[in-house]
């Protein structure tokens, strides 16, 4: 946890890698994660925690597998959405976006259970702001 107020914009700054989060902050046990996003990241689930999203800035997809069937959340810029835990989920963005997540300390951004995971999407439990 940090003892000093952190800049969004200067911890976005930061770092280019795209689905690489970098922990802001921490609250109680959960990192306060931002990360830049854009396509495709990976279906997963994480089956004992929601997963929080704040899109900052773009706008983020989040496709959902659910009893019901397949739909897909749109999040345009200042829209938050939970996924709920054990729901299989993939987020993708069509356009560079700026995103906050929140989330248990430790949680791996590709859950419990995933697809094969491609190149592109950074296996971590989030970075240190440099």
């Amino acid at each position: 946890m940090t003892t000093k107020p952190v800049s969004l914009a200067v911890a976005l700054d930061s770092f280019s890698a795209l689905w690489s989060p970098r922990i802001l902050t921490t609250v109680n046990d959960y990192d306060v994660r931002v990360a830049k996003v854009e396509g495709e990241h990976v279906w997963h689930v994480h089956d004992n925690t929601d997963e929080f999203f704040l899109v900052l800035d773009g706008e983020l997809h989040i496709g959902l597998r659910e009893p019901a069937g397949e739909r897909t959340v749109v999040l345009p810029k200042g829209s938050a959405f939970t996924v709920p835990r054990g729901t299989e989920h993939k987020p993708y963005a069509p356009v560079r976006t700026e995103i906050l997540v929140l989330e248990p300390t430790g949680t791996l951004t590709v859950g419990d259970r995933h697809d094969d995971v491609p190149g592109h999407v950074d296996v971590t439990t989030g970075h240190a702001l440099s």
